[in-house]
């Protein structure tokens, strides 16, 4: 019995439209005027055929084929990745939010984000390749210098060539600021950097898909210091070009090996040897030594892009798992054990299963609303730096404090719902043949790159909770608690009560982690910083779910009907506040329990 891959498109919808009323708000910025409903609603269908017919059906072949290379570090992606690629481009799905003028769909960000998730849903390690190559397109058509900056971006934008980032090297995986790679300027060419060292973890670091590959590369330029504040930031082809964009000679970017991975097997991830047989020439992107300031600007965009990846993951593992469910017969209904003549069922009837689909299924409703949100704020903020730049500020303020958050929440639950999954599915879902153990593999990465887990909770704690002496953090308390007002007069009481509560809790351990840290006792707040971040996410899904609820409601009671996907937002809420919100306060009273054993040093010896 196969499990067909589906798109909850009904549930976008809902997000888009009814909860965010992204339509309306966006309609209200020029950039967006033209764009209505229709537009949006066609938009999503295309999304949708696009991932069950073109993306998908290489999902396993990427999985069992992986990639190969030859010996002159060229890489030869999956059967269909090519294929892929070329009907992605056709469609301006490389860079749908880039503007119309370089080459993209000029779609807004909120749109790209519906993009990334759907598509990842269907195929996670192909998405590897225009995903870098949009964030690099976005990152040349800003900083790159003036003499090719519009050229790259078009060939980025376009899906002509694509792009990487390089920041990892061995040995210097999250501290950034160890890399030893060096660029030295040319003898011979002005403007031209010429770089040694090597790079690992390069997703896309080589592939079959287009002519020519643009990698973005931090390196240390002669005199620079030590540690981040020295680092620059290198655009370096894999063949050089001219003016009008024509293919040169091939530039010393060679990969050497290409990592066989849990997951993701179809995703080239490359060690980089740069200027090992041949010289590596580079130019500059942005000023020197600006390198980390720009490339943490193309690393936030690609961390809510991996919170995007954790919801994706999350909706596969749902809507595999509830197919499953419905078609598996096994056992008899409780209340008939013993009946030896009592018809078998399917398992979805079984009350332990439906416990199961039903975490999956607010899991993946909550994290898609939360990170389509960010996505959606994103637009609300570019489109009134003119006209309202205090409102676009605060917006990209809380989208500050949010993204490590959604990134490592996000990402977490993703991987357990992998495993939910498979444990619907029972032993078939140990099975190759199911696709749940693939979502398993290739969703533990994601709590991994683009900076641990741990490096988020450490970001939100050492860096966004100190902004303002914790201004953005107690704005979202403030703005928060003034929403659970409103949705106690609205029938919501005992539930809004509830999240205030976890609110409080959440509250409570900052300030406890701030007298940690008044006390100089760093290494004990920073032991708290994961359980913190995780009160914080279970504490902000929740939120996302009051708030589907209250849509929903509405909804009902305008129509006059009850829609099933508006029960399921209504029952959902129920089911969040007693069997995931609790979570928030258990790790909450981790934060304040005061415990220090793990700084024991006579444990570890």
């Amino acid at each position: 019995m196969s499990t067909p891959f589906r798109v909850d498109i009904d549930d976008v919808e809902f997000v888009f439209f009814e909860q965010l009323r992204a339509h309306e708000r966006l309609s209200a910025l020029p950039a967006f005027a033209e764009l209505d409903r229709d537009t949006y609603t066609a938009t999503f269908r295309e999304i949708k055929r696009m991932a069950e017919e073109v993306l998908h059906p290489v999902d396993r072949i990427g999985d069992r084929q992986g990639c190969s290379l030859d010996d002159e570090g060229n890489v030869t992606t999956p059967e269909g990745y090519k294929d892929a690629w070329d009907r992605m481009a056709e469609g301006g799905w490389i860079a749908s939010s880039a503007p119309v003028d370089q080459g993209g769909s000029g779609m807004p960000r909120a749109v790209a984000m519906v993009c990334n998730e759907v598509f990842t849903a269907a195929c996670c390690a192909f998405m590897m390749y225009p995903g870098l190559t949009a964030a690099a397109g976005r990152m040349v058509a800003a900083f790159a210098p003036d003499a090719f900056r519009d050229l790259v971006t078009q060939k980025l934008f376009t899906g002509e060539w694509s792009g990487t980032m390089c920041l990892t090297e061995a040995g210097a995986g999250s501290s950034v600021g160890d890399n030893r790679c060096k660029a030295t300027p040319s003898e011979t060419e002005d403007g031209v950097f010429l770089l040694e060292g090597e790079k690992v973890f390069i997703s896309g670091g080589d592939n079959d898909l287009v002519e020519n590959i643009v990698h973005l590369v931090l390196a240390r330029t002669p005199g620079a210091p030590e540690g981040t504040k020295g680092l620059s930031l290198f655009l370096v082809p894999k063949y050089e070009f001219d003016a009008e964009g024509n293919l040169g000679a091939r530039n010393g970017a060679k990969v050497t090996t290409i990592e066989h991975k849990l997951g993701i097997n179809g995703s080239a991830t490359c060690v980089l040897a740069l200027g090992a047989d041949r010289p590596c020439k580079s130019w500059l992107v942005g000023k020197e030594r600006q390198g980390i300031e720009l490339m943490f600007n193309m690393m936030n965009e690609a961390r809510i892009g991996v919170a995007g990846q954790g919801v994706a993951t999350a909706n596969a593992a749902y809507q595999y798992s509830v197919q499953y469910a419905a078609e598996r017969v096994q056992g008899t209904a409780l209340m008939r054990t013993r009946d030896g003549e009592a018809r078998r069922v399917p398992i979805i009837e079984h009350p332990d299963v439906r416990r199961m689909l039903m975490t999956l299924q607010v899991v993946a409703a909550t994290t898609r609303a939360a990170v389509y949100r960010v996505a959606f704020n994103e637009d609300l903020a570019h489109g009134l730096e003119q006209t309202e730049p205090k409102k676009a500020e605060k917006l990209r303020q809380r989208m500050d404090l949010l993204i490590p958050v959604l990134k490592a929440h996000c990402t977490d639950l993703s991987f357990e719902m992998a495993s939910m999954a498979v444990q619907v599915y029972g032993g078939y879902g140990f099975i190759k043949e199911y696709p749940v153990e693939q979502l398993v593999r290739d969703s533990k990465v994601q709590s991994i790159y683009e900076g641990t887990n741990g490096i988020q909770a450490m970001d939100l704690l050492g860096r966004k909770m100190r902004i303002n002496s914790g201004a953005l953090f107690m704005e979202w308390m403030a703005d928060t608690q003034r929403e659970l007002q409103e949705a106690g007069k609205e029938g919501f009481g005992s539930q809004a009560a509830a999240i205030n509560r976890a609110i409080g809790q959440l509250g409570a351990s900052a300030m406890h982690l701030g007298q940690l840290a008044g006390n100089r006792k760093i290494d004990v707040a920073f032991l708290q910083a994961v359980p913190f971040l995780k009160t914080f996410g279970y504490t902000l899904l929740a939120v996302e779910a009051l708030d589907q609820a209250r849509v929903a409601k509405k909804l009902i009671a305008q129509h006059g009907e009850e829609r099933p996907l508006w029960v399921r937002k209504i029952a959902g809420l129920d089911f969040y506040i007693n069997h995931l919100l609790p979570q928030a306060v258990a790790w909450a009273k981790t934060v304040q329990s005061g415990d220090e054993s793990p700084l024991d040093e006579r444990v570890f010896t």
